[in-house]
């Protein structure tokens, strides 16, 4: 009996055992079991599409330096970008107004083709924390959604630090280009006795670069050479950005497919007039130009944007070039090429201080049809001292624009603005009247 009693007492206990080790297994399983909705990461039955990588419309201009050159290779490979477009019109719908389609999706990539198309910055080793706000203006308002390259050229290599904090901060591909010595010093027929008097008689006047050497080189550069660097060579389009610069708006479309769609070649956002010191015979040159050129001067010009006598005498009226969006092949065109080879000879970068805002003025006022300039009111920028922030206070709005309408530029008695519109029969946006001086 005794061990009957044992046998049954023993079973008992392993039957008790065995049902407490399910339950406890079956209750920590439970606990590890998420909760359908409860911070679950739930991936969609089929990933989006990666876009396409962007062809080269131009199959005779090779996308990367030739080896050898001075430019040196990107330094990080980009999102996938969708079909570069060709700027004859596509199916993809376009965002413009508050009412388009997708025009409150600032976040996403924009599915629309993309232009052939770079930012450019002249920039040295020392500009790296300026630009770099610059570039997060850019990217932050625009750039973003649409992963553009940028193009940075300097007289001496870039270092480590410039190329490691630029390429971090932009969507797209990073170039980095080595200015040839030819395109940054004296050509063989500048007198440099000469030229260093000149420099010594502005810096007595007081004349804004008036005795800067590196200024003069910069804004001959800018003039006659930035587009026709190695790295440039690869695209159609550009996009200008100078360090330390604002953009106050978001930008919803593309202004490359703008300027493409509306068969604009040159674009500004700032107009204002030159100092008389720093170009005294610069139309005496244009006219020269003029003169020996006539078959390059457009039948529908700009003439009465920059004289008020019909061509006599220079108003000193130009667009403010730290800021333009504008055609490369325009500026590679025979047309542009003399006008700056014209004026190179004439010398007026080293004994005067030609500037090259003025010279990329007079080139678009006189080569282009009016109608080939674009004005961007909806761009908000800012370059020390000036601002441009959207006429109209909808406007303003719709583009989340942060700057004061008190500091606009655009109607004060010192802008050309108000000549362009009326040059172009345009309507001035509403609300203009409350911002002149």
């Amino acid at each position: 009996m005794m061990a009957t009693g044992n046998t049954r007492l023993v079973r008992y206990i392993a039957m008790t055992a065995f049902a407490l080790f399910v339950f406890y297994f079956v209750s920590r399983s439970n606990m590890y079991t998420p909760i359908p909705g409860a911070g679950q990461i739930v991936k969609p039955a089929v990933q989006p599409e990666t876009p396409s990588t962007p062809k080269n419309p131009n199959p005779q201009v090779p996308l990367q330096p030739a080896p050898g050159s001075p430019a040196e290779p990107p330094i990080k490979n980009p999102p996938k970008q969708p079909t570069v477009n060709t700027g004859k019109g596509d199916d993809i719908s376009f965002a413009r107004t508050p009412s388009s389609p997708g025009w409150d999706d600032l976040v996403s990539i924009n599915a629309g083709p993309r232009m052939n198309a770079t930012f450019v910055t002249l920039a040295r080793n020392t500009d790296v924390w300026d630009i770099a706000d610059s570039i997060r203006q850019v990217e932050d308002r625009f750039n973003r959604r649409f992963n553009y390259d940028w193009v940075f050229l300097n007289d001496q290599p870039f270092d480590e630090t410039f190329k490691k904090v630029t390429t971090s901060l932009v969507s797209g591909t990073t170039h980095y280009g080595l200015i040839p010595v030819e395109h940054w010093s004296f050509p063989d027929w500048i007198d440099q006795e000469k030229a260093k008097k000149v420099r010594e008689d502005m810096k007595e006047r007081k004349i804004i670069y008036g005795d800067s050497v590196s200024y003069r080189h910069m804004c001959r550069f800018e003039s006659g050479f930035f587009f026709r660097h190695e790295l440039m060579l690869n695209y159609e389009w550009y996009w200008r950005v100078e360090p330390s610069v604002k953009l106050f708006c978001d930008v919803h479309y593309d202004p490359f497919r703008v300027m493409a769609e509306e068969k604009k070649k040159y674009s500004f956002v700032l107009s204002l007039y030159e100092y008389h010191e720093t170009i005294p015979t610069l139309w005496e040159s244009t006219k020269k130009f003029m003169k020996n050129h006539p078959e390059h001067i457009a039948k529908d010009n700009s003439m009465a944007f920059l004289s008020d006598d019909k061509g006599e005498n220079y108003n000193r009226c130009h667009f403010w070039s730290n800021f333009e969006v504008g055609n490369l092949e325009w500026l590679r065109s025979k047309a542009y090429i003399d006008f700056f080879e014209s004026l190179d000879q004439d010398g007026g970068f080293f004994y005067e201080r030609w500037g090259d805002a003025p010279v990329h003025s007079i080139a678009a006022g006189l080569l282009l049809d009016k109608s080939e300039i674009k004005f961007f009111n909806d761009i908000g920028y800012w370059h020390v001292p000036f601002t441009h922030c959207p006429t109209g206070e909808q406007t303003r709005l719709d583009l989340r624009c942060h700057c004061n309408p008190k500091d606009n530029f655009d109607w004060k008695g010192y802008s050309c603005t108000s000549r362009y519109y009326e040059l172009n029969g345009l309507e001035k946006p509403l609300g203009w009247e409350n911002e002149k001086d």
